[in-house]
């Protein structure tokens, strides 16, 4: 697939303020993982430093946010595998997230299905995992939204479920003229709500994430079930609810 021609002059005409919140999913065990390896919180406290200190720096900008936000932008290793605004390789990071809590989880559901369908031998977890939802607070006058025109234009391009060349080209043209976030439609949540792809730390209006959530999701052979404890909410996503994705053709739900 052919990527569009954006230059940097016209991305950066097209660049405008964003605020608002968007949400992340982490798995809730990652505080309390090292709990079960030590007596006391003092000795969690010297572990979880020793740990810190095997990680790649925090980049300067980033050392004055909560380590959930920054995360995403400290890792200097060669990056395994592209994302949708990210190359393969050792480049920049990126803070995925999502406007609204649900299309969040739809996120994670897609990603935990398709760990399971690239691996057919592997059982479904006998308990639903627990997953904490975070916002972040965003304030930027340099945001691209893909939604609106012109951008939208190229929509095809911009929410393809696995060639995300043209994502990663507009991207690194983007950070070129100083866009500090991309405004995109989730391609795995059911109501095409939006995501935002944070690019720089300096988007961060808040240095620590403003509220959280806790959520569990189930998956099994008939597909992932989440819910929210406060306030309740429950979402379903069968096992064909992302067929569009040719990742998950031929899925293999009863093992």
């Amino acid at each position: 697939m052919s990527s569009p021609i954006w230059t940097p002059a016209a991305l950066s005409s097209e660049a405008r303020a964003y605020a608002g919140k968007v949400w992340r999913l982490v798995e809730a065990q990652h505080r309390v993982s090292t709990m079960k390896l030590v007596d006391d919180v003092e000795e969690q406290a010297v572990l979880e430093r020793l740990v810190e200190a095997t990680k790649p720096a925090v980049p300067p900008e980033c050392r004055h946010l909560d380590y959930l936000l920054a995360t995403p932008f400290r890792y200097g290793a060669i990056y395994p595998a592209g994302s949708r605004f990210r190359r393969v390789g050792r480049t920049a990071g990126v803070f995925y997230a999502a406007e609204n809590p649900e299309t969040a989880v739809a996120e994670m559901a897609f990603y935990r299905l398709l760990f399971f369908a690239e691996s057919p031998d592997t059982p479904w977890p006998s308990n639903a995992a627990e997953y904490t939802a975070f916002s972040a607070s965003i304030r930027t006058p340099f945001a691209l939204d893909l939604t609106a025109p012109p951008l939208d234009g190229d929509a095809a391009l911009w929410a393809h479920p696995t060639d995300y060349a043209a994502c990663q080209s507009l991207a690194e043209a983007a950070r070129g003229v100083g866009v500090e976030a991309i405004r995109y439609r989730s391609v795995r949540d059911p109501e095409a709500r939006a995501n935002l792809a944070v690019l720089t730390c300096a988007a961060f209006a808040a240095a620590e994430p403003v509220d959280r959530q806790t959520w569990r999701i189930r998956l099994s052979a008939s597909g992932v079930q989440a819910l929210r404890e406060f306030p309740e909410m429950r979402l379903g996503f069968g096992r064909d609810a992302f067929s569009v994705d040719p990742r998950l053709a031929g899925f293999v739900a009863r093992r």
